[in-house]
């Protein structure tokens, strides 16, 4: 059997390659789709460029460039089975778990385990031979495959490791003034000193003032008053009082306006007779706990309608795409973007087209990974309801877990913000340029062809009158988005603290955060 698989793969030799420094190996993702080792079909490893292609995808890939070896990689994901008390059974070390793989679904790591395949399949007669199978394959050829089964994924590591921003310390932390005015912070009892509201409160680090953050658009969360007591103090730094614990608190910097850090939290709440160590919120039995247990109001629980019993829907149009980590900004624009015709026709109606004349290395091309997201989003693979067995399975143990599976642009945001400096970090970033950013993208891969994005296209016109002379010049350029300035003494609801005029509709996401701001 050695000798016959050695002569079975000697013509394909030249064509298998070992992964070196600086290949990268794309095993949990299709160039061309968001199958995966965790689909149905698997994920086919090309074993001379490392690109992965799903089971449709795989042929085109065979016949444009003739590489016929491929390593298939399937991942089969059960539910644990429980043990005769009704708890789970602890998982044992499954030596089939071999893939260095990230999952691509929302499973609890304790209550599932995994079982990794891996086998090379010789096309076009799709042979197939199972891995490991080290004694009967040549030395190359084994050496290959064990690199490619150790290789991380290709962009693993440019993954955050959590979901949380990257957070950086305030330029005010160090040298912060704070009021000798005697002020000092009761342990509980907390509400705003100007509307005694005692939700979403906020101690100014410099002066010790406890007000309220902002309000939220369904009415709750507070009235602003801790911005306003800035704007007319300058006091820069605030702390969310009931996030403070042993551990730290979230901070929050209006001068910066975002979240920060503070390395002398402790120093600057002691200041207002604050014990981070001792400051815990006493519960119903007597027992103490930690006050980041307390039940709060977020602008994110307001936006999740927490609470509510909501019907979950599936299909075109209703497809998720997961956070890469503060990339709202992408979701939002590229939602917005495949909901107009023009760029639907531009890049899912001419999908065959765009894919059959996509270069050799398809995760390098614009207008192929426009259409693999387009087509994710509109077309309701990636959004489809559970089966029914599946549904009555859930329903008779009183839970139902299932959820959109989504799609995760972690290509698509690899290709477009490559060589950017915001983009291609993890921070968060503005919607409108992001815009402004794809629009380009969009207009200099056009060339030659329909432009979708003539649909924002404007004439400004400027009409420049001189003083004196009373001589007028007109100038005339392209536009793409007009601004439209809101006064704020024309607001209607300014006694109601911080005002939201959101112009984008927040995206659909199958795993979300939004940074807490007051």
């Amino acid at each position: 059997m050695a000798a016959d698989l050695g002569e079975l793969l000697v013509p394909y030799m030249p064509t298998i390659r070992v992964p070196r420094t600086g290949d990268r190996v794309f095993k949990s993702e299709c160039a061309f789709s968001y199958d995966s080792p965790e689909s149905e079909g698997g994920l086919y490893v090309c074993m001379n460029t490392f690109l992965g292609f799903g089971r449709e995808h795989v042929e085109r890939h065979y016949r444009k460039t003739g590489q016929s070896v491929y390593m298939h990689l399937k991942r089969h994901i059960k539910e644990k089975a429980t043990g005769a008390a009704g708890g789970a059974i602890p998982r044992r070390r499954n030596g089939k778990v071999f893939l260095d793989l990230e999952l691509n679904r929302d499973f609890n790591g304790e209550d599932y385990e995994y079982e990794d395949e891996a086998k090379l399949v010789i096309f076009p007669d799709h042979y197939e031979i199972p891995l490991p199978n080290i004694e009967e394959l040549p030395a190359l050829v084994t050496i290959a495959c064990d690199a490619v089964l150790n290789a991380a994924s290709a962009y693993k590591k440019q993954d955050p490791e959590s979901w949380e921003e990257e957070i950086q310390v305030s330029r005010h932390a160090r040298s912060l003034r704070q009021l000798d005015n005697g002020v000092k912070i009761p342990p509980s009892g907390w509400k705003c000193q100007k509307c005694e509201m005692r939700e979403n409160l906020w101690l100014n680090l410099t002066d010790g003032a406890v007000l309220c953050g902002k309000w939220f658009f369904d009415g709750s969360g507070g009235n602003g008053h801790a911005l306003e007591h800035y704007r007319e103090t300058n006091f820069p730094l605030a702390v969310k009082l009931d996030t403070i614990n042993p551990d730290g608190a979230d901070v929050y910097s209006f001068e910066e306006e975002e979240a920060v850090l503070d390395p002398h939290i402790s120093e600057h709440l002691s200041h207002f007779g604050i014990d981070m160590l001792q400051l815990q919120q006493p519960t119903e039995n007597g027992h103490h706990t930690d006050n980041n247990a307390r039940q709060r109001v977020s602008e994110w629980e307001v936006i999740q309608e927490s609470g509510m019993k909501l019907k979950a829907v599936y299909g075109s149009g209703y497809t998720g795409i997961k956070n890469l980590g503060n990339s709202c900004y992408l979701s939002t624009i590229m939602q917005v973007l495949f909901s107009i015709p023009e760029f639907q026709r531009m890049y899912v109606g001419n999908l065959q087209r765009i894919y059959d004349y996509s270069p050799l290395d398809p995760t390098q091309d614009f207008a192929t990974q426009m259409a693999k997201l387009g087509y994710g989003l509109l077309s309701g693979q990636y959004s489809k309801p559970p089966m029914k067995s599946e549904l009555i399975e859930q329903v008779m143990k009183e839970e139902y877990k299932h959820q959109q599976r989504g799609v995760s642009p972690r290509m698509f945001k690899g290709l477009v913000s490559k060589g950017h400096p915001e983009f291609s970090s993890n921070r968060q970033q503005d919607a409108h340029e992001f815009l402004l950013h794809i629009i380009n993208l969009v207009e200099r891969n056009s060339a030659g062809s329909e432009n979708p994005s003539d649909v924002f296209r404007f004439l400004v016109e400027e009409r420049v009158q001189c003083c004196q002379t009373r001589r007028v010049r007109y100038t005339q350029r392209v536009d793409y988005l007009i601004q439209l300035p809101a006064p704020i003494e024309c607001a209607t609801n300014r006694g109601k603290g911080t005002l939201h005029t959101p112009s984008l509709p927040p995206p659909v996401e199958a795993n979300n955060r939004t940074a807490r701001t007051i």
